[in-house]
């Protein structure tokens, strides 16, 4: 405002109206601008970032705990549990809280290690941590560790220690079946087998607790104050395996594995014929799904060896499982070489080596081989050609065949013959004693016959060359060979060996699918594992039915296909598969892996069986493969003397257990084991009594005239004609008496022998077709001591068998 000068003096002039127009505008626009800016601010608060200010309020504010959705159980068909969730928690800490109130961190962390077994220093590093509410030290404890928790917190009035429900997986038979169960991680999502495969229906949705906080973080316990969002339970799964079918698959495949010194473990499956429900699934290398991270004792002692740590005759602690004494000269010179080689390397080097190893060594564990892996199936698959030759009637049950020992196939030159197992030859032949024989010979002439492009057509449409579909995650698929390899005109070597099953690979789950199709009527079946899903509510939300993927072969030739293969068990290479009061049908096999050298080195087998029962009504297939079985045991290899007689075994214990009652032969029923009468307090003229009507003898010891003990005890079964033992007024000798060796005798020497050491024979299970059988096998080792009156169990061979594929 400008000042002028006059007469009067200085005065104030008023402004003009444009002045006061360009003040107002400009205090306007002032005003707008803040208010635009203000509204930006809030748009961005209230809009773009209302989210994040929001959760920013909500943490401060609230605490919030998740309720764990129980993970749904696993049964078998039977309703044996398998797998089941249990109440378990987690406890955690909040490290700004035990700031906040000052509580004594070295107390907490002696007493949370001393209960739950983690270290000092971790709990130490878990509260230091800053601005953290929510540090988790344990996870899963039982309810048991968890009560323990709570009486720490409650004895030292601690604050900033929380326990959080949550669940734990249990698996009541720890390893049974494990490779089809599979198991669930830290996390609890599964992580193999039916655990991974079926993930989203097990896991259920996690709830949780949402309560409000006041300033210094501690819970606002009022209802006003507190949300739940329910968890929802996952589903239920019913199983096709049964726990028993399984247990005794994985008793005979473990007993086949020692006796035969099996040295790459082995394989056994039990499929449902006329559906493709999976009974049985077992291998080797098992785990305790419990404890999943934990290696086989003798794995984990070979791995401690990288580290330095070996074992010492005199057993001192920290050494390995694997005593020395115990390796051949062989296996303790391997073990000498690993050692330099890792004592050569420098720390770091073996840790490495040891973390890469181990985590080897846990996925081999874990692998399920009957649906991942692959195997040349050698003779067994001689089924499946006989299957297509029939159905295509490139033969008939009349035809017949002629084998020298070798033939000349185009393609492998004049000097390079394919030749039979049996190098002298089987002569002429029927198609059914072709099959009893398992001849090579007859088979590439029946392959040659079918031609490739049927041949090719046939196996397609037993599905193997595709994955079989099963419900288990992993499966592997097969490996042939090219189409115009196979289908040259003049090169007819890869047909001929395929046909007796050999130069391809499939997978056992492949094979017994396949196998089955031969004997069902013709069809093939899409196998499974899941029968039914139960959601929380109790309703069944899937229920698998039987999948006819397609009739592969007739009826009428299936039938054939049939009694053809009953014979093999009945008459041919299979005898030790039989199981008297049965009708058993099936397949031997032996396939070579690795080829002698021409330094003489050993050469490596899979030995095989494909086996189904009753014969005449197929029900049940199994299949037992065994990888490297050894030489050292003195039984020559093949699938006909190892394999056969552990599906025999199998059979005897599976058949009765499903309903299926033995109807035996006169013959048959003169050989059985006989169960052992209580005869204990029996005057001893009516205890001889006894024991004659079922054909036993018996041993008087004593002086007096009443039985007072008995060997061996009542309800044990004993081979026909042995001598039980009986005591009147006498003692029973308490020294420890010595089991001799029984390999290569007759049962009626091998009873003989046992009884000149106060001991018994039990040849259940053992009934091969032939009366000419030899003991190949005893369960207690020749030269340990045992307790007289100890019953020895056997199998038998037939010793026609030897050297037969």
């Amino acid at each position: 405002m400008e000042r002028q000068h006059n007469k009067k003096g200085p005065r104030l002039l008023k402004p003009g109206k444009g002045v006061l127009s360009r003040t107002l505008l400009l205090m306007a626009v002032c005003g707008i601008v803040a208010f635009v800016v203000l509204i930006g601010r809030l748009y961005q608060l209230m809009i773009v970032e209302h989210d994040e200010y929001e959760k920013m309020a909500v943490e401060q504010q609230t605490r919030e705990t998740t309720v764990s959705a129980h993970r749904g159980s696993i049964t078998d068909r039977n309703g044996n549990v398998l797998a089941v969730s249990a109440r378990a928690y987690h406890v955690f800490l909040s490290p700004d809280e035990i700031r906040e109130k000052h509580m004594d961190t070295d107390l907490i962390a002696r007493g949370l290690s001393e209960i739950l077994g983690v270290p000092e220093d971790a709990v130490l590093d878990s509260m230091a941590v800053t601005g953290s509410m929510y540090e988790v030290i344990a996870r899963r404890v039982d309810t048991e560790v968890a009560e323990q928790v709570r009486r720490f917190i409650s004895d030292h009035q601690l604050s900033g220690i929380y326990l959080e429900e949550t669940s734990r997986r249990y698996y009541p038979y720890n390893s049974l079946a494990c490779h089809v169960i599979g198991f669930v991680g830290t996390d609890g999502n599964g992580l193999s087998g039916i655990e991974t495969e079926y993930d989203s229906y097990l896991a259920g949705t996690d709830g949780s607790v949402v309560r409000l906080t006041n300033a210094e973080g501690d819970d606002l316990l009022f209802t006003d104050y507190e949300y739940y969002y329910d968890a929802v339970d996952g589903s239920d799964l019913t199983l096709t395996l049964d726990v028993t079918a399984q247990y005794i698959a994985e008793k005979y495949l473990d007993q086949a594995i020692s006796d035969y010194d099996v040295q790459k473990g082995g394989i056994c499956i039990i499929m449902d014929v006329n559906t493709g429900a999976i009974l049985a699934m077992a291998g080797r290398d098992k785990f305790d799904p419990n404890d999943a991270w934990t290696l086989e004792p003798d794995t984990q002692a070979e791995l401690n060896e990288i580290l330095g740590i070996v074992d010492t005759e005199d057993g001192e602690e920290g050494t390995t499982s694997v005593p020395a004494t115990t390796l051949t000269p062989e296996e303790l010179d391997a073990r000498s070489r690993r050692l330099a080689s890792y004592a050569a390397m420098t720390t770091e080097e073996r840790e490495a080596l040891y973390e890469e190893m181990y985590s080897e060594a846990l996925y081999e564990q874990w692998r399920n081989r009957a649906a991942t892996d692959t195997y040349e199936p050698g003779s067994v698959f001689k089924a499946v050609v006989l299957s297509m030759a029939l159905d295509h009637g490139d033969v008939t049950v009349s035809s017949s065949f002629d084998c020298g020992g070798s033939m000349e196939v185009q393609g492998r030159g004049e000097d390079n013959p394919l030749y039979c197992w049996d190098t002298f030859g089987h002569g002429a032949q029927t198609l059914a004693e072709a099959v009893r024989n398992s001849c090579n010979v007859a088979f590439a002439t029946i392959g040659l016959r079918i031609g490739a492009r049927t041949f090719y057509e046939y196996v397609e449409a037993f599905g193997l060359f595709a994955p079989t579909g099963i419900d288990l995650p992993g499966e592997g698929s097969s490996v042939w060979w090219p189409n115009d390899v196979f289908f040259d005109d003049y090169n007819l070597s890869q047909l001929a060996s395929a046909s007796f099953g050999q130069t391809f690979n499939i997978t056992p789950l492949q094979m017994i699918t396949a196998y089955s199709a031969t004997v069902n009527g013709g069809y093939l079946m899409q196998p499974y594992v899941v029968s039914t899903i139960t959601d929380p509510e109790g309703d069944v939300v899937y229920e698998m039915k039987p999948v006819v993927v397609r009739q592969v072969i007739s009826e009428e030739t299936s039938e054939t296909v049939r009694e053809i293969l009953e014979s093999v068990v009945s008459e041919g290479t299979g005898g030790n598969a039989a199981v008297a009061g049965y009708r058993i049908g099936g397949k031997t096999g032996t396939s070579e892996k690795v080829a002698q050298d021409a330094a003489g080195g050993t050469k490596e087998y899979m030995v095989s069986f494909c086996g189904f029962a009753p014969a005449d009504d197929p029900q049940v297939a199994v299949l037992l493969i065994l990888d490297t079985p050894s030489d050292s045991t003195g039984i020559y290899i093949s699938g006909g003397n190892m394999a056969a007689p552990t599906v025999g075994g199998i059979f005897s214990e599976l058949l009765p257990y499903l309903g299926y009652e033995p109807v035996y032969t006169e013959e048959e029923a003169a050989r059985l084991d006989v169960r052992v009468p209580n005869i204990t307090g029996m005057p001893l003229e009516e205890a001889r009594s006894a024991l004659d009507n079922l054909g036993l003898d018996y041993e008087f010891r004593g002086v007096g005239g009443t039985v007072t003990a008995q060997l061996p005890a009542a309800n044990h079964e004993v081979a026909a004609g042995s001598t039980i033992l009986l005591y009147a007024e006498q003692e029973i000798d308490p020294e420890l008496t010595e089991v001799p060796d029984l390999y290569g005798l007759s049962v009626e020497d091998a009873v003989l022998r046992l009884s000149w050491y106060d001991l018994f024979l039990d040849t259940t299970g053992a009934s091969p077709a032939s009366e000419d059988v030899a003991v190949s096998r005893q369960s207690v080792e020749e030269g340990r001591f045992v307790e007289r009156g100890t019953i020895i169990e056997v199998t038998l061979t037939d010793p026609s068998n030897l050297g037969i594929y």
